[in-house]
């Protein structure tokens, strides 16, 4: 059985203090759930976020890292260097990094490929924007992500990986995306992956819905039966959305 997920992404906000009490809030809030809860603060804050936090049933994630081991590349930040904190999942293929920082289909595969060789489990991102949606290209766009950095992995390796479809065109455009889009392409994405490998496979990945979820929307989303959860933006940072959010799984 596939798991439930909500996972906060933080983005590039909350500093040490506030990272500090917003983890604080959210813990004593958490209801008792089934669901996997994961948080992802900056860099900066993680080592902090997972002593803070190892007691608690949350787990704190990253929110990108880069292919190689070590070597000259500033500012980046390596597998081992996250697992030496106990950091064990990792975001990759965020639509924030794929548009602001030109992560392609290949480097994402050498990404995915590096986490899982240290055995992480990697939340692999991807989705379409607003031309592919209007242009219907939005199933062809969504299979070349999945196919060109995931088709190579061996079917071992699919038990380390977790889904997160963004509907680019739904986050900040006044567009939206209703719960049947969601699930229409959830299920797609779910028959896209029995195609390329297994229905096995296909059945116990966990694909979470990363298209503005709000706690005015989650329940009727979550309900749809290909959704398994969310990747949650400005809803995490706030402890009552995010918990309301929980809650609704």
């Amino acid at each position: 059985m596939r798991d439930k997920i909500v996972a906060g992404n933080w983005k590039m906000n909350k500093n040490m203090e506030e990272t500090e009490a917003l983890l604080a809030e959210v813990s004593a809030k958490l209801p008792d759930t089934d669901a996997k809860v994961m948080v992802s603060p900056t860099f900066v804050n993680l080592a902090s976020a997972v002593n803070q936090l190892e007691s608690s049933s949350i787990e704190v994630i990253a929110q990108n890292m880069h292919f190689a081991e070590s070597g000259a590349y500033t500012g980046e930040i390596s597998a081992d260097m996250l697992l030496n904190i106990g950091i064990n999942t990792v975001i990759l293929g965020h639509s924030e990094r794929r548009a602001y920082f030109g992560e392609t289909d290949e480097i994402l595969k050498k990404k995915v490929k590096a986490a899982l060789a240290k055995k992480m489990t990697v939340m692999f991102c991807f989705g379409e924007e607003l031309n592919d949606r209007k242009s219907g290209n939005h199933f062809k766009v969504v299979e070349s992500q999945l196919k060109n950095a995931l088709f190579g992995l061996d079917a071992k390796s699919w038990s380390s990986i977790i889904l997160a479809y963004e509907p680019v065109w739904a986050i900040g455009t006044g567009e939206t995306a209703s719960p049947e889009q969601a699930q229409e392409m959830h299920a797609f994405i779910r028959k896209t992956i029995a195609t390329a490998f297994t229905k096995n496979i296909a059945d116990n990945v966990s694909i979470l819905y990363g298209g503005s979820v709000k706690p005015s929307n989650a329940e009727e989303i979550f309900s749809k039966p290909d959704v398994d959860g969310g990747l949650i933006g400005g809803a995490a940072l706030v402890a009552d959305d995010f918990i309301a959010i929980v809650k609704a799984i």
